[in-house]
């Protein structure tokens, strides 16, 4: 804590478990960066990876650990934030849910790389990953994906009703573009040769601007200057949608004939690669595009 007061640090990151569908949060981390207490352990040559573990509180036998490579950790790559030792979310202190007293926060990497409840830091030579997720057949290095995820949908409409639809998205390594919708009777026959449906019918949705209420907590839920995230003049983000966080989109569903559908969603990210492109493979997250049921009633 003597650190927080010349290397605190605040951001914006999602919380992402890497085998589950949806994200499971976003919220405002605060810590300093491993870098500044790695330095005080006067590191020598021969230094390749960096492991460290924390306790499980559910089960002392199990241990959740993880690692990175040094370089992560000294140097950020452009545009992102540091590795840090957090102490607090949403401005209060991390309760022992949240992974109290300190926890590891890899701002692009999935949930596994952010080990609660610390409990060891170790330098070390070895080049190899001993990620708990290793072990367990998943892609321990991948950072996070773009995807979308429906909120609220209508099982039922009317003909002739008006039908709201909202969802999140993710924004991953790779940013984000656009979030986009394809409605179609459940009786049409798909290609077969086109297992993301790059061919379906495909219109935008509408992404909402960051809010300006941030809720969690946040006194008046504002959000306090974040260094290169928000602008303290303005308190707004200095792009948007942040990568490493969610955004919340909309879209309205209007004169549908009557039928059985199906409705799915897709993002298309900073680069042009639609969903799940161009990693679409679950061991290193799942961003599947999601389907869901919609009857329309005469």
């Amino acid at each position: 804590m003597k650190l927080a007061e010349k290397h605190a640090v605040r951001y914006l990151k999602v919380m992402t478990c890497t085998n589950a569908a949806d994200p499971c949060g976003m919220g405002l981390w605060e810590g300093v960066p491993l870098r500044e207490v790695m330095w005080l352990t006067r590191p020598k040559a021969n230094l390749r990876r960096v492991f460290y573990y924390g306790y499980h509180n559910d089960d002392p036998k199990q241990r959740f650990q993880s690692s990175l490579p040094v370089g992560r950790v000294l140097e950020d790559p452009p545009g992102e934030q540091p590795v840090i030792l957090c102490y607090k979310l949403n401005g209060e202190w991390l309760t022992p849910k949240a992974g109290a007293p300190v926890r590891m926060i890899v701002p692009e990497a999935y949930g596994n790389k952010s080990v609660k409840w610390l409990q060891r830091i170790v330098l070390t030579n070895n080049y190899q990953a001993n990620d708990t997720y290793a072990t367990w057949n998943n892609d321990v290095e991948s950072p996070l994906k773009t995807y979308a995820r429906f909120l609220q949908v209508p099982k039922t409409i009317k003909v002739g009703q008006l039908a709201a639809v909202t969802g999140v998205a993710q924004v991953g390594m790779s940013g984000l573009s656009k979030v986009q919708y394809w409605l179609h009777r459940r009786d049409a026959v798909l290609s077969e040769d086109d297992p993301y449906f790059t061919k379906g019918g495909w219109q935008d949705a509408v992404i909402l601007a960051p809010p300006e209420h941030w809720g969690g907590g946040l006194p008046d839920g504002k959000l306090p200057p974040i260094p290169s995230q928000i602008d303290p003049k303005t308190g707004k983000p200095r792009q948007w949608p942040l990568r490493n966080t969610i955004v919340h989109w909309a879209l309205l569903l209007k004169d549908v004939p009557p039928g059985q559908y199906h409705l799915r969603c897709r993002t298309i990210d900073a680069n042009n690669a639609p969903q799940p492109m161009p990693r679409p493979f679950p061991k290193s997250g799942n961003n599947a595009i999601q389907q869901v049921a919609v009857d329309v009633q005469a």
